[in-house]
């Protein structure tokens, strides 16, 4: 089904091009996008703020970065950690006081990591999961606290993977889905902080990597789109209660690469990594369907995408499918 209506509005570009990069709303209303890749790594960053459509040079990261992630802890600070600086891959980790504007070095992790995940438990810390070291992928896993600035090793997960998603579920255990180890994956896992156990879930129907994950208002869990030797269109839904898998509609692009948001009327908007189309569309849980909402400015892979405080998303960055670096950025 095709709606169209004119959602998209282009806001101020960012002063640099990039892709791989990390956006986080930070409490003040204002995003901060780090590091990320335009034919070379970068450790530049920038604010955008929404009251005037503008993005802002600040001070740079310590470290050149692409395939870090950026956790806001409760303090409102952003926690950026591992990725690869172009040469290797990084242990290093560091913080934006969004208060102060500025970075300090925190803690190194336990070992090499990028294109791993990052989720906040409700205690506060931070656990890294799986990515890529250079010399293998990984299972390994490890936890932050933010409140010694030290990184604790944690057990491993029972696959190691890379490019996977991962979420917090409503009991403070950590969903972590798919990725790659030479193959696409479809297997899942539930970390649990309190015995420090992973246990294995249901394998979802659709092996994928570089998929979305979004969390639903009825606590369920979509995962969408995705890589398994070509992008993918199928969608579907993880019931943490019966730890079973449904598939639900499939998207009308094959996405890879692609950014998910949930809106605050509960849809999930889905952007970008989508071949030769620059259409956006969101999934109704309600209907378990997918409606095309617009064409987007341009067509983007490896953006970043953000829920701002009035509701509205930014998306930001990104490759078009000509591999041109993009700094555009646009509100729907």
């Amino acid at each position: 089904m095709y709606l169209f209506h004119p959602v998209w509005s282009a806001t101020g570009p960012m002063n640099t091009m990039r892709n791989y990069h990390t956006a986080s709303t930070l409490t003040n209303g204002k995003v901060l996008v780090t590091g990320g890749y335009n034919g070379g790594v970068l450790n530049s960053a920038e604010l955008y703020d929404p009251s005037t459509g503008t993005w802002t040079t600040i001070n740079a990261m310590s470290t050149f970065r692409k395939f870090h992630t950026a956790t806001m802890l409760t303090n409102g600070n952003i926690l950026i950690s591992g990725g690869n600086d172009g040469n290797v891959f990084l242990t290093s980790t560091e913080l934006y006081n969004s208060s102060s504007g500025t970075w300090t070095t925190t803690g190194d992790m336990e070992i090499v990591r990028g294109a791993h995940t990052a989720v906040m438990l409700t205690n506060g810390k931070v656990l890294v999961s799986g990515g890529d070291s250079g010399n293998g992928f990984l299972n390994n896993a490890a936890l932050y606290d933010p409140s010694t600035g030290i990184w604790t090793a944690v057990s491993p997960m029972n696959a190691e993977r890379v490019s996977h998603v991962a979420c917090i579920l409503t009991n403070n255990n950590v969903f972590v889905a798919g990725g790659y180890d030479y193959v696409s994956l479809a297997s899942t896992e539930i970390y649990n902080p309190s015995t420090d156990i992973w246990t294995t879930t249901a394998n979802m129907n659709f092996a994928r990597q570089t998929a979305t994950i979004s969390v639903l208002s009825n606590g369920k869990i979509l995962v969408a789109g995705g890589d398994d030797s070509g992008s993918l269109t199928t969608a579907e839904l993880y019931d943490p209660s019966y730890d079973t898998w449904t598939v639900t509609g499939s998207m009308n692009c094959a996405r890879s690469g692609h950014a998910a948001s949930v809106l605050s009327n509960g849809n999930v908007l889905v952007t970008g990594g989508c071949d030769s189309s620059n259409a956006a569309e969101f999934y109704n849980p309600s209907t378990g369907n997918w409606i095309i909402t617009g064409d987007m400015t341009d067509i983007r892979y490896y953006h970043t995408i953000s829920k701002l405080t009035n509701g509205t998303v930014l998306v930001a960055g990104g490759v078009s499918s000509s591999s041109t670096y993009l700094n555009s950025a646009e509100l729907y």
